[in-house]
């Protein structure tokens, strides 16, 4: 595949702010409506293609249609109430656990995208290592688990936004009960035995109605300052 693509810069601008003007926190989707099984792939791809620390990937997209599960979830996800009843499609991403330098899955990880000799693969977990020292990644089990958890957010960000492209509502949800959420995806084996463990929630679908009002944010100058 080349790396080189021909677009038309003003156009897609106008397309990407157009999407980002487009896109809310859907409170409520018209159950009726399907996403495609294309369109829907392509979300996830825009998910499985996002950016991560060290090319950690350390993320599990578990897309949950089954009607019997999301009604379990319901109790323990107040913020998802709604939308598991009526979101065409519905995603727990889940965060992988440990993945420290020298662990086995971010080992696997570095050879799997790149073809290293084992003195090399050594000097790489070694600068990881520092990497992660340097940013107290390693101080506890938690803040290790909150670095994961980090990456798992632009891989939401992305999918959010591809869907937006196309004309899709969605509504990321941090509403939940981590614990409880874990104990059920764990007994539904979706978890890897423990191995990952929910971050962030996503519903997919087309929205019932309009929002009420034009998106509000605060302005550049707010928020914006050149160094």
């Amino acid at each position: 595949m080349s790396n080189k693509i021909t677009i038309n810069k003003e156009k897609v601008k106008e397309q990407f702010l157009e999407a980002m003007h487009f896109r809310h926190a859907t409170k409520e989707y018209d159950a009726n409506r399907h996403i495609s099984d294309e369109d829907f792939n392509y979300i996830l791809e825009a998910g499985r293609l996002s950016p991560s620390s060290l090319g950690s990937e350390p993320w599990k997209f578990i897309v949950v249609q089954n009607k019997d599960l999301r009604e379990k979830l319901v109790s323990v996800a107040p913020g998802a109430v709604g939308k598991l009843e009526t979101a065409s499609h519905f995603v727990i991403i889940a965060s992988r656990k440990g993945v420290r330098y020298d662990s086995k899955y971010l080992l696997d990880q570095i050879k799997a995208v790149a073809d290293l000799s084992e003195k090399e693969l050594e000097n790489v977990s070694t600068q990881y290592k520092y990497f992660q020292e340097g940013r107290n990644i390693l101080a506890s089990e938690r803040s290790l688990n909150d670095w994961s958890e980090k990456q798992t957010y632009i891989a939401l960000g992305n999918m959010l936004t591809a869907a937006a492209m196309i004309g899709i509502d969605s509504t990321p949800i941090e509403g939940f009960q981590d614990e409880k959420i874990d104990a059920i995806l764990n007994e539904a084996g979706l978890l890897e035995d423990g191995a990952y463990s929910a971050s962030v929630l996503a519903a997919f679908g087309y929205r019932k109605r309009d929002p009420l009002k034009a998106k509000t944010r605060r302005k550049q100058v707010d928020i914006i300052e050149w160094a």
